[in-house]
């Protein structure tokens, strides 16, 4: 089934999907136009491939113009890069990887732990710089976090990727200003007007593959500061955490050592829609530790240049 066929279940309003993927098309497209050297931010997870799959459509059946770029922290979710790969060899698309490790080694920054997600800012930069990318498209929403909520969908950023909150361009009936001087960019987030049901309801509707870390299965977990962690080897139970199994699912995937997950049940993307529709707490809000660091973590990262 697709968006444009008529639902037999009633689950979805199909008529609000073709909506913002039209919005969401009409964007990329505009990019495509606008920009010299575009790229698409892949990570493998839920938003991303959505992000993508739009992005295919909107330029069906030629290729997509502009490569994708993972900014990899080496902390993975091993379903989540396999995921990454498939996606890759299937649509054709050219990756590029940016490695946190990279910067680490060459002494740009410092892994300091337990997480890598803040390192991650630094090695978008110099991506962006190094391949002279004017445009990044991101697939961030507004219902993900407060600071997402303030950020238009053309995003401007200085010479030194900085947000300014309080500078940001109007947009007035769909229209978007690009404007730019050498070493400046602009963050696109076609995505912006779509929320978590939205998402997993188009998923449902197009039939899009994501990686089984979504879906609900057996695994092992502990609490750490209110939240459910699987166990991995990039982060094992600390002394006195018990370890012990779980039906879970991951609602949004990053880094590993910042990344909880929620009891569930839900195993198809049906049951997931079902799920989120009741759902009243954020999924970043649930299940990330970097956006619990502060009540304006988000928005500190995002003004030194953050997704």
């Amino acid at each position: 089934m697709t968006i444009a066929e008529t639902s037999e279940t009633g689950r979805y309003e199909f008529g609000h999907l073709r909506s913002l993927e039209a919005e969401a098309i009409h964007i990329v497209r505009e990019v495509a136009a606008e920009f010299e050297r575009p790229v698409l931010l892949f990570s493998g997870g839920k938003d991303s491939i959505v992000l993508l799959h739009v992005a295919l459509k909107a330029f069906r059946p030629a290729r997509l113009p502009f490569p994708v770029l993972h900014i990899d922290t080496g902390h993975n979710f091993d379903e989540v890069i396999a995921a990454r790969d498939r996606t890759v060899a299937r649509t054709g698309v050219r990756l590029l990887v940016a490695a946190v490790q990279d910067d680490i080694d060459a002494g740009r920054v410092v892994d300091s732990g337990p997480s890598r997600n803040p390192l991650q800012t630094a090695t978008l930069l110099r991506a962006l710089r190094e391949h002279g990318f004017d445009a990044a498209f991101g697939g961030a929403r507004r219902d993900e976090e407060k600071a997402r909520a303030k950020e238009r969908v053309f995003s401007f950023r200085d010479e030194y990727g900085q947000w300014n909150p309080k500078a940001q361009r109007p947009e007035v009936w769909n229209l978007y200003n690009g404007r730019h001087r050498a070493g400046e960019h602009i963050r696109v987030f076609p995505l912006s007007n779509w929320t978590e049901y939205d998402i997993w309801s188009y998923i449902d509707a197009e039939s899009i593959a994501l990686p089984d870390i979504y879906y609900a299965h057996r695994r092992a977990v502990f609490r750490r500061d209110g939240m459910l962690i699987a166990v991995h080897r990039h982060m094992p139970a600390a002394p006195g955490e018990a370890v012990f199994e779980e039906s879970v699912r991951f609602r949004t995937v990053g880094d590993v050592t910042c990344t909880g997950c929620v009891p569930s049940t839900a195993a198809t993307v049906a049951d997931i829609v079902a799920e989120t529709a009741a759902s009243r707490l954020t999924e970043r809000g649930a299940t990330r530790a970097d956006d619990r660091i502060s009540e304006a973590g988000m928005e500190d990262r995002k003004r030194e240049g953050y997704f």
